[in-house]
């Protein structure tokens, strides 16, 4: 059977194709707002990781003639 007679035959029979979610749809809500949670704090913790050398990104600006920036 072709598609369109796949749809036809489903329409004529007047059966309704229900897709039950596997949880309520709030549940989903809570499941994105927990990963945007935890990539929200895996960013903060990088906040501040090209202060931790500062030396060391000194030292390179010294090696290779660039500006120091303060």
């Amino acid at each position: 059977m072709s598609l369109v007679a796949t749809i036809a035959v489903a329409a004529e029979e007047g059966h309704h194709i229900v897709n039950e979610l596997p949880f309520p749809a709030p549940v989903f809500g809570v499941i994105a707002f927990a990963v945007f949670t935890a990539l929200a704090l895996v960013t903060f913790s990088f906040r501040d990781v090209a202060n931790r050398h500062a030396e060391k990104a000194e030292a390179y600006a010294r090696e290779h003639g660039a500006a120091q920036h303060h």
